[in-house]
């Protein structure tokens, strides 16, 4: 089913199950699950078109496992001015004690 999916789509949806009529597909987002809701009609016509008796599709978030989420970049270091600037500030705090 992964070549009937919307573009842009199918990294981010995968078919998990058919079950009693039902296309059973995961995403790794809500958004994903919201325009994968909007493909609904055609992900039905595709799934008759191959055989497969489909009459409705659930859709299930799942966040993925921790190798398939974005790494976070580490934070970049402060330049001297706002290092400087920031220990001014706390100077500041300090002396109103």
């Amino acid at each position: 089913m992964r070549p009937c999916l919307p573009a842009g789509l199918a990294a981010h949806a995968r078919l998990a199950n058919i079950d009693r009529g039902r296309l059973v597909f995961i995403v790794d987002a809500p958004v994903w699950q919201a325009k994968l809701r909007l493909a609904i009609p055609e992900l039905l016509d595709a799934a008759r078109s191959i055989g497969l008796v489909a009459d409705e599709v659930v859709i299930r978030t799942s966040p993925g496992t921790p190798a398939d989420r974005r790494t976070v970049k580490a934070p970049r270091p402060m330049s001297p001015a706002t290092q400087q600037a920031l220990q001014a500030a706390l100077a500041s705090l300090r002396d109103v004690d």
